[in-house]
């Protein structure tokens, strides 16, 4: 195992379950209304890259290299930013609150930070 400092394995799968309940309290998508086709839009893509933060962690775990093992953090760095912009569209166009996606965006920022770190 690469990462000695702590294991993220736990941290990215919860993250990824949060985010797909987050995913259920969007708004159903109606054909006639353009926020929860949005909603729908942003949610599914949210869901996918938080999800994947979590895999890529556990890949880079199995690494045979440290170069495969950078590159799968960078993975997860890239898709913990995308994660970050899905919620700030979320929060931008008014599907949920900004209270209601603090500790969520929180939680995302410090995985960023933690990948950055790493990735140094």
């Amino acid at each position: 195992m690469f990462h000695k400092e702590g294991d993220l394995r736990k941290r990215t799968f919860q993250f990824g379950r949060r985010i797909a309940r987050l995913y259920l309290a969007l708004p159903p998508k109606r054909l006639a209304d353009k926020l929860s086709c949005l909603a729908e839009i942003y949610g599914n893509q949210l869901v996918r890259a938080a999800n994947s933060i979590g895999s890529n962690y556990r890949e880079s775990q199995r690494g045979r290299s440290v170069a495969e093992y950078k590159a799968k953090l960078g993975d997860c760095l890239r898709e913990a930013d995308e994660t970050l912009h899905w919620l700030e569209c979320i929060e931008e166009d008014g599907i949920l609150d900004a209270k209601r996606l603090s500790d969520i965006k929180n939680e995302c920022t410090q995985l960023i930070a933690i990948f950055v770190s790493l990735l140094k």
